[in-house]
């Protein structure tokens, strides 16, 4: 059983514990094992510390105080590039069906799959 540690979240008001995970030999196992990836034991010894250094990063980016920080989806300001809404003829019919391997009565025509 991987050792637990404790840690306090900083910057959300209240003194919140939480458990600091730790990886060892036997999770990494699990999780290959899980992920159908075959490794051997001297593998699973070697990123077992490489793992938990990236969940002490993962640790380190919680205690940042992102109080006075507004949501954003981006770094980086962008904006949606839409085409106008304009209607449109339309009635294509007859090129839009000769791209389709069989059509009937102006639809497409799929093989049955339900009995």
């Amino acid at each position: 059983m991987p050792m637990q540690r404790y840690g306090r979240l900083k910057g959300r008001g209240s003194a919140v514990r939480r458990k600091r995970m730790s990886v060892d030999t036997a999770t990494v196992k699990k999780v290959a094992s899980l992920a159908r990836i075959a490794i051997s034991d001297a593998d699973a010894e070697r990123l077992a510390p490489e793992l938990n250094n990236i969940l002490g990063w993962i640790e380190q980016l919680g205690e940042v105080d992102t109080k006075d920080v507004a949501p954003m989806t981006a770094v980086i300001p962008n904006t949606l590039r839409l085409r106008a809404d304009v209607i449109t003829d339309g009635n294509q019919r007859e090129a839009v069906l000769a791209n389709a391997p069989q059509g009937e009565f102006g639809f497409f025509t799929v093989p049955k799959v339900v009995e």
